[in-house]
């Protein structure tokens, strides 16, 4: 099945979904965003003790598990030799991550209604909506062709009628996708927010990678969903970092909580930005 292409509206078709991905899969983990900007905050090294000070929500256990995984991905660095017990600092990768942090809260700012929370949270509620894995590619092709119904979108993916399926349910339920029609077999189409995505993804490709790769006009489905590039910069390559996961510096006045102990967050809010099962 071959689909034309609409004319290009927005920059979600032209980045590599693979590669914004990959590194979605390094940043959306759970308080990732938290702990980088404590460490951003405190501008300098930081034991895990002091970290987990200025996050009283967070056991000292699990935030020396979150700093070690930031340091495997290259997100922080601790000073050469050290020993156990040595203090991370933010590597100049984790640094980097001011840009995708605005776009991220600019984004739900403006499209989700999440009431009141601390612009950290924000952040991390957009990344679970946006880091389920293949969720990239099926944005850019709804954004790419218009309306389409389950079997088209199936067939273009390739990720077989059941995947494609969770993940249409996965992106209605996270108000990125919705259908033109109350019927079981209409179209989906991308909601205003969805349409609203391509400085997010323009800015995570970015950090991904510094220089980008223009991307060719798609003229079919597959053109546009199956455009890849090279390997990617930093901590050895993103696409590397994220590989081992699944096997084995943002300023001070984006967040709502300054660099001291903080109240414990409410059920409510760690609830809904709570990662699924699927992820």
């Amino acid at each position: 099945m071959s689909i034309p292409a609409r004319t290009g509206t927005s920059q979600i078709g032209s980045v590599d979904a693979r590669r914004v991905e990959d590194a979605f899969s390094l940043i959306a983990p759970k308080w990732t965003t938290w702990t980088t900007q404590t460490l951003a905050q405190h501008g300098g090294l930081m034991r895990v003790r002091e970290v987990s000070e200025q996050l009283p929500f967070l056991s000292e256990q699990f935030v020396g598990k979150r700093l070690a995984q930031m340091h495997a991905d290259g997100l922080a660095t601790r000073p050469v030799g050290a020993r156990r017990g040595a203090p991370y600092q933010l590597s100049e990768f984790g640094s980097a991550l001011q840009p995708v942090h605005r776009a991220l809260a600019a984004w739900s700012q403006d499209r989700l209604d999440l009431g009141t929370v601390a612009g950290a949270e924000r952040i991390e509620d957009a990344l679970r909506r946006l880091s389920l894995r293949n969720s990239t590619t099926v944005i850019q092709l709804l954004d790419t062709h218009g309306p389409m119904r389950h079997v088209e979108i199936n067939e273009a993916t390739g990720l077989g009628g059941g995947l494609a399926a969770h993940r249409l349910h996965r992106l209605q339920l996270d108000g990125l996708v919705t259908r033109s029609g109350p019927r079981h077999g209409d179209p989906y189409l991308l909601t205003d927010a969805g349409r609203a995505l391509g400085p997010v993804y323009t800015a995570v490709e970015q950090w991904a990678h510094p220089i980008p790769t223009p991307a060719p006009a798609a003229t079919a489905i597959t053109t546009a969903v199956r455009t890849r590039t090279g390997p990617l910069p930093g901590a050895n390559s993103i696409r590397a970092a994220a590989a081992l996961r699944r096997s084995t510096a943002v300023p001070g006045g984006l967040f709502s909580h300054a660099p001291q102990p903080q109240p414990r967050v409410p059920t409510a809010v760690t609830a809904r930005s709570a990662p699924g099962s699927s992820r």
